[in-house]
């Protein structure tokens, strides 16, 4: 009786078939183009608290500096991390959601209009690309459909 290694998931066809897919839809101009403003609207917020004049170093400076390095690194890896796709537009979108909020949870009542101004205007592009990257890896798990993994086989 011989016995076999299962085979690796790595290797599995159907993993192999959703990476090709995968690196069909990154490589779009829609694809890029999120990513390139995606990273774009990270470094703004990173440097808003400067750029608009916020008062001090309050939270919301820390905050905005902070979430806006990690939005920009999650969106610049987008396209080459084909397993945590989905988890990192997700994420991305949750911080988008934050910096909306984030005036009034962390500034309180120092929050003035032209920081409300700032992170809503930023933190909602942030969700409309978070929300766009999601929509194109989840594209591969939509069997049938455009963007989906071809049913079948």
């Amino acid at each position: 009786m011989s016995t076999q290694l299962p085979m690796s998931m790595e290797h599995h066809p159907d993993i192999l078939e959703m990476r090709d897919q995968y690196e069909r839809i990154v490589s779009t101009p829609r694809a890029q183009a999120v990513e390139a403003l995606a990273v774009a609207a990270g470094l703004f917020l990173a440097i808003s608290p400067w750029v608009v004049g916020f008062s001090g170093f309050s939270g919301l400076t820390v905050s905005n500096l902070v979430l806006g390095l990690a939005f920009a690194a999650l969106m610049a890896g987008y396209g080459s991390g084909y397993e945590r796709t989905h988890a990192r537009a997700w994420a991305a979108t949750m911080i988008g959601a934050w910096t909306v909020i984030a005036p009034w949870a962390a500034a309180g009542t120092d929050a003035v209009r032209r920081t409300v101004l700032t992170n809503v205007i930023t933190g909602g592009l942030m969700v409309c690309l978070g929300m766009a990257a999601v929509s194109m890896a989840a594209g591969l798990m939509r069997p049938g459909r455009p963007g989906g993994m071809a049913s079948g086989g």
